[in-house]
């Protein structure tokens, strides 16, 4: 399979289609601050920021006792309910994209590992669920990525055999999914990638510095 066969497009959502990490990052220094604790700087937590509450609050203090470590995962949560999408906007290029996969009549869709309380939310903000025909949370199916079953049924959404998807991601959990889900999987490069990522090993098809190189690869491979 080649990008000159996709019949449809699938996103990760924090890190890939939207930078969400301000938000985020926000969320945590509140509950930081709540526990008398000093707040982190975004550049520091950014890379974090694909990888949920749990890395979040690890990467901040990741010397702390398990009970203070919950206490401020549980507090970044609550914050973050209220503050979801305040200082979120799609990465540069992305929304072009976006336009022009419908112009194309390429259907688009997220799958996410962000639960569905916090995912819709969002990308009402964003003003894009009216948009997408798949919007796959981390809890719409029993198991996350990298289990294939959130892959399978975004397929099914999409009404599109896997085969014939390009998905994109910024982590290694992403890209094994797409894998074992017979997708092509695309790296985005310009997402959250920490310094010990390794993303020219992960198994995808194609590697993207960013939303407008993705695009033009795909205007090249489907003229």
């Amino acid at each position: 399979m080649s990008l000159a066969q996709i019949k449809g497009v699938l996103f990760d959502l924090d890190g890939t289609l939207a930078d969400t990490a301000p938000d985020l990052v926000q969320a945590l220094n509140l509950s930081l601050q709540d526990v008398g604790i000093a707040a982190q700087p975004l550049a520091a937590m950014r890379y974090a920021a694909s990888h949920g509450s749990f890395a979040l609050v690890d990467a901040a203090i990741p010397d702390a006792a398990e009970d203070l470590r919950s206490q401020v995962q549980q507090g970044l949560l609550a914050h973050y309910q209220r503050i979801n999408g305040d200082h979120c906007a799609l990465f540069t290029g992305i929304a072009a994209l976006l336009d022009w996969l419908e112009l194309t009549q390429l259907p688009f869709g997220v799958i996410t590992n962000k639960p569905a309380r916090f995912t819709r939310p969002l990308l009402r903000k964003l003003n894009l669920h009216l948009r997408m025909p798949v919007i796959i949370s981390g809890d719409s199916t029993k198991h996350p990525k990298p289990h294939t079953a959130p892959m399978l049924l975004g397929a099914q959404q999409l009404n599109c055999a896997p085969e014939y998807i390009l998905y994109l991601g910024d982590a290694e959990r992403d890209l094994l999914a797409a894998k074992a889900a017979g997708m092509l999987g695309g790296v985005a490069l310009w997402g959250y990638l920490g310094v010990n990522d390794k993303p020219l090993q992960w198994p995808a098809h194609a590697h993207f510095a960013s939303p407008t190189e993705l695009h033009q690869a795909l205007i090249e491979a489907l003229a």
